[in-house]
């Protein structure tokens, strides 16, 4: 039997990575190096959902999906009652031909799992013992509101579900917003950079999230090329620039260092970025994208659990627009509201008389967004003031200069802070 079939798995399965709302975890790193890590949402002592990641080989994957799709619906003695060998038989993989490798996989899969029931029976033990001694307290009967106000501890009425509205997280996020492109190339990145900024600059409390891991510009963007990833305990601590935050895989690799990562890596990076970072409350998240619509995307839009919306940023030519429509396809797929499209690049402003003069075809994004009934945010011609601000770290569009591209930036930031501030009405 394949195991893509009975579940409804893929390369990146649909059960791969973290929950929102859960109350039982756990993470093991199995001796040959790799880590699963699984997600439990249970109601009455049964199990609800599951989800997992694994770093590991295509057989870590599988038996992970595996074993949360096998937890769906199981008591925590029946879960506890499935064998490394009821996974391998759905991965089709008989006793006598699973290698040690596939019964590792499984096992690891199954043990992480088994923790994760552990400590959520250890929760329904101690609230149990302190129900027992509220009870006694007050004469026997149910645990009350009053009873528990003279207690030592507070009465849990359940075993707390984790949702993310505190501690490390996106839980305290007002607003997301992703600006993604089709392609390379088009400008994504200083939008998104001077986004953030404008944001900021209006008073906003904001994070930025590259999540660009293989070619992370916003360091660069933002002069923070010599900062590096700081750590308190098992938290990551975001870079302060005034009342931004800011979390790139740039502070955590050299200059000529290179990512070379399969998805599940990628997962768990942009996972920890999301759900480990003290990002604490925001007003507004800008997610810089990286180009196309992958592994990174995908995680993304998985780790936030609620996007407010979509800012495509696009080049006038055809070449770029045809991509940028696969980008809007993916938003539109996912259910991410599209706020509006940018066309970058729309003409060449010169630095000593204004003139803005064609390069390339111009009026693409305008087409693009007339075509699909989407919101057209604005044009921004090439400035070489934009290019040399970029270069030195110091962004430009958001300040409201002289510069044209500046000029033209002001209208796109003041319409995407209404639109963003719509979505969350």
């Amino acid at each position: 039997m394949n195991w893509l079939e009975p579940i409804g798995a893929r390369l990146t399965p649909a059960n791969f990575g973290p929950m929102r709302a859960f109350n039982a975890h756990a993470r093991i790193e199995g001796s040959c190096g790799d880590t699963m890590e699984f997600w439990v949402l249970l109601e009455d002592a049964r199990v609800v959902r599951t989800s997992f990641t694994s770093d590991g080989c295509e057989t870590s994957i599988a038996s992970g999906s595996v074993a949360a799709h096998l937890s769906q619906g199981k008591s925590l003695g029946e879960m506890r009652a499935i064998r490394p060998i009821d996974v391998l038989e759905v991965l089709g993989i008989a006793e006598g031909e699973a290698g040690e490798e596939a019964h590792h996989c499984a096992d690891l899969a199954l043990s992480t799992v088994s923790k994760a029931l552990g400590e959520y029976e250890k929760a329904l033990k101690a609230k149990d013992a302190h129900e027992q001694g509220c009870g006694e307290g007050c004469g026997g009967g149910e645990c009350s509101e009053d009873c528990c106000d003279n207690c030592e501890s507070e009465c849990p009425e359940r075993v707390p579900i984790h949702d993310g509205a505190s501690g490390p997280g996106v839980g305290r996020v007002q607003r997301r917003i992703l600006v993604m492109s089709g392609k390379g190339g088009v400008g994504k990145s200083t939008v998104a950079v001077n986004l953030a900024m404008g944001f900021a600059a209006e008073g906003l409390s904001t994070g930025l999230l590259d999540a660009d891991l293989h070619g992370p510009s916003v360091p660069k963007l933002l002069g923070l090329e010599c900062e590096t990833l700081q750590t308190e305990g098992k938290t990551l601590l975001p870079v302060e620039l005034g009342s931004l935050k800011v979390m790139s895989m740039g502070f955590a690799l050299e200059p000529d260092q290179a990512a070379i990562w399969r998805g599940p890596m990628k997962a768990s990076v942009v996972d920890q970025f999301v759900n480990r970072v003290q990002w604490d409350a925001l007003d507004v998240m800008v997610v810089d994208c990286p180009p196309g619509t992958g592994d990174e995307h995908l995680s993304v839009h998985q780790a936030l659990g609620k996007v407010e919306g979509a800012v495509i940023v696009t080049t006038p030519q055809e070449v770029a627009t045809l991509d940028a429509r696969k980008a809007i396809t993916f938003c539109r797929t996912s259910h991410i509201p599209v706020l509006g499209i940018v066309e970058n690049m729309s003409g060449f402003a010169c630095p000593s008389c204004g003139t803005c003069t064609p390069i390339f075809q111009s009026g693409g994004g305008r087409r693009l967004a007339q075509e699909l009934g989407l919101p057209f945010l604005g044009t921004l011609p090439l400035d070489p003031a934009v290019g040399e601000g970029g270069e030195a770290g110091r962004p430009r569009l958001f300040a409201g200069g002289r510069d044209a591209a500046a000029q033209a930036f002001q209208p796109i930031l003041q319409a995407l802070l209404i639109a963003s501030e719509a979505t969350v009405r």
